[in-house]
């Protein structure tokens, strides 16, 4: 596999420092002027590894910027009425600017009806369907922060998507129908594709495909076969695979067979250190945004 180093990969390290940079800088600016730093409350329930981890992943990630955080750990037996009681009380807590209800939830607790409870104005992950709703008209209070991140990397690789045939695999509320809502906006003015598990031929879409974004949630699901020469490839799987030559018995891979794409792709997002950076950033920008419309 070519060096990391070399220019065809887009690289969220790098992308997402510079988000960080430029929302601390806001944030010092916005604290400088009487205002008390934004504050995010996480909720987490049961022990889900990837879920702590990537809570924590946050809270390192907002001290850093100047945004306040705490995180309510819940039982994983915690029932979804006390799970709403609590999103009701952080809903109420005029100290509280965002909420972040980290999914998935145990099995028990609905996750539509949790994320229905959280106050839109608070609702940082841009899941409301009033949020969605307003997105989808075109004057978004929040973007789900991974379809954000996408479309930030893009603008600041110097990826115009204008003209360009998109095609989304996967068609969750999280990624790919918002995705494809911002890449139909007069500002991006991509036509977009979004394809899933009943879609008929799927290889015959993805290699016509300009601007390809892979979010199957299976591994290497994509292979060289299905991409076209010179495309642009988003991969935004995280998926764990046994390797027990790696210290902790896995590594992460995508839902792109990377090895097999990266030479016929133009650009192409690694894992890790590509979408989820940028997740992550995306996050601290709609915490800020929900700072800003509190204080007015």
């Amino acid at each position: 596999m070519p060096d990391s180093s070399e220019s065809d990969l887009i690289d969220g390290r790098t992308l997402s420092q510079a988000v960080r940079d430029d929302v601390q800088s806001e944030i010092e600016a916005w604290t400088s002027d009487d205002h008390r730093p934004p504050f995010l409350s996480a909720v987490l329930v049961g022990d889900n590894p990837a879920s702590e981890a990537y809570v924590r992943g946050k809270e390192k990630d907002a001290a850093e910027v100047g945004i306040e955080t705490e995180t309510h750990h819940l039982d994983a037996d915690t029932s979804q009425e006390g799970l709403l009681d609590l999103v009701y009380d952080l809903n109420a807590d005029p100290s509280v600017d965002g909420i972040l209800v980290q999914l998935p939830l145990t099995d028990n607790i609905n996750e539509q009806t949790i994320i229905d409870a959280v106050d839109p104005s608070k609702d940082v992950d841009g899941f409301h369907p009033e949020n969605l709703g307003r997105l989808m008209r075109g004057n978004p209070r929040y973007i789900p922060a991974t379809p954000y991140g996408i479309m930030e990397m893009l603008s600041r690789s110097d990826i115009d998507p204008e003209g360009m045939d998109a095609v989304i695999v996967g068609r969750s509320n999280i990624v790919g129908k918002p995705l494809a809502n911002l890449l139909l906006r007069r500002t991006a003015n991509a036509t977009v594709t979004v394809c899933h598990s009943r879609t008929r031929d799927l290889a015959a879409h993805t290699r016509r495909a300009d601007l390809l974004v892979a979010a199957a949630g299976q591994a290497a699901f994509i292979d060289g076969t299905m991409v076209k020469e010179g495309a642009v490839v988003i991969d935004v799987g995280i998926n764990r695979v046994e390797d027990s030559s790696a210290d902790r018995g896995y590594r992460l891979v995508g839902d792109v067979d990377s090895e097999d794409v990266r030479p016929r792709a133009a650009r192409i997002t690694p894992v890790p250190g590509g979408v989820g950076l940028m997740t992550r950033a995306m996050l601290l920008k709609n915490t800020l945004t929900a700072a800003r419309l509190r204080a007015t």
